[in-house]
């Protein structure tokens, strides 16, 4: 527990914080908080990280954040943080932080030899959603573009939640036949078609008291998605051939890359379903808004590389340069697939930049937002609006994120649904 003031100054801090960070009360009182835990001469928010103390004194509310902290031997760790505002007896406010030591990421969180690596704020804020998404029951839609980690975020949201002992069960969606549905989801009785010769336990029976998880949910053709919702929607089912009817308590998670909502506008994704996975949402960023990650998303994935040829190879540092300069519009999976080329065409155990085969992007082609079009958010932030609430210039607006509904959505401060529907209106 440490006590901060306005100016990020420690004014109290109990033994436990001081043995974490090496010190002794005189060696702490008076210093900033983010040299002690940070090791940074600025504040964290400075350095894009969310801050509790600019969020519990910008609004006085308690805040809860996931971050990287640095003990007295400069060795990284993750902490949970939960920051709260505290009054003295004169009126003067300061931040109350509890500092949560968790364990260490690499060994917690998991997906067959996969890990989920990273320290950048966009991976840490998606972390701590993740962290406090799994502590619910909801069901869990993770929006993300191809590649990201889909079925690792989702393995996580099991491996916190208290079903974590239970089965995970991944189905995906984009292979699963209309014709065999119904036999692989439910499960048959014996005899309940040509050729079924014993009774088969479906995956959601095989996920009761655990997680299914429904890769590219959006996949999945109409006749199948009533299937799934009525399943959904009350917890009991019928296996294929079978009268009695069962239930099975089981945790939904899906993902996709497609706009769900804008699909079902064009009738190709049922609105009820959509609203029966998405009572919690999950961005997932891709891997150019977290570059700092991609040294540690390497180091894993040549690891694993090496596993299974029998070899070990590292990054040099103009190969580190040369991934930072990449957007990989694969993500993760498309890092893996340049890392394997250059492992097999490195002649020695250090992968050069010239082993690296893909072309950088010229700049006026990189297809993500800018630093200038996060910042121009306030200023094309409308301010005339029409009746009923909508923009003047919400064409503009998709036009500039490039019909991303979802971003227009959070710059305009409304749920992507009311979008959807202004759109609808004016056409």
């Amino acid at each position: 527990m440490v006590l901060i003031d306005e100016h990020y100054r420690i004014i109290a801090a109990n033994r436990a914080y001081q043995e974490a960070y090496g010190m002794q009360a005189d060696e702490v009182l008076g210093r900033c908080c983010h040299e002690i835990s940070h090791h940074s001469p600025v504040p964290c928010h400075m350095r894009g990280e969310d801050c509790p103390h600019q969020a519990v004194f910008t609004t006085g509310e308690a805040h809860e954040v996931r971050h990287i902290h640095y003990d007295h031997q400069n060795h990284a760790e993750h902490v949970r943080i939960r920051g709260h505002a505290i009054k003295d007896q004169d009126g003067n406010t300061y931040l109350g932080e509890e500092i949560i030591r968790l364990p260490h990421q690499d060994d917690e969180i998991t997906c067959g030899e996969m890990r989920m690596v990273g320290r950048s704020p966009a991976f840490l804020k998606c972390l701590h959603h993740i962290e406090m998404s799994a502590r619910t029951d909801a069901s869990i839609l993770l929006y993300g573009e191809s590649g990201v980690g889909k079925e690792l975020a989702a393995s996580a949201l099991h491996q916190f939640s208290a079903r974590a002992a239970g089965a995970f069960i991944t189905v995906d969606c984009a292979s699963l036949p209309e014709t065999l549905f119904e036999s692989e989801i439910l499960g048959h009785e014996r005899g309940a078609f040509t050729g079924c010769l014993g009774r088969k336990r479906g995956l959601y029976e095989m996920a009761d008291g655990g997680t299914l998880f429904l890769d590219e949910v959006g996949e999945l053709p109409l006749s199948m998605q009533a299937k799934l919702l009525r399943v959904l929607e009350t917890g009991t089912f019928r296996r294929l051939g079978g009268a009695e009817t069962l239930q099975a308590n089981v945790r939904i998670i899906a993902a996709t890359n497609r706009n769900l909502l804008e699909m079902a506008g064009q009738r190709q994704f049922r609105e009820d379903l959509y609203y029966r996975l998405a009572a919690i949402t999950i961005d997932l960023p891709p891997l150019r808004e977290r570059r700092e990650d991609i040294p540690g998303i390497a180091s894993v994935l040549l690891e694993r590389i090496g596993k299974s040829w029998g070899g070990q190879w590292s990054l040099s540092k103009e190969a580190e340069k040369r991934l930072f300069a990449y957007d990989f519009p694969g993500n993760v999976r498309e890092l893996r697939n340049i890392l394997q080329k250059a492992a097999a065409l490195a002649d020695g155990p250090v992968i050069q930049a010239s082993h690296l085969d893909f072309e950088l992007p010229q700049p006026k082609a990189v297809s993500h937002l800018s630093v200038s079009d996060e910042v121009n958010d306030s200023v094309i932030r409308p301010t005339a609006l029409r009746n009923g609430g909508q923009p003047d210039d919400l064409d503009g607006l998709l036009r500039q994120y490039r019909g991303n509904r979802r971003r227009v959505a959070e710059i305009l401060g409304v749920s992507e649904r009311t979008v959807y529907r202004w759109l609808r209106r004016g056409s």
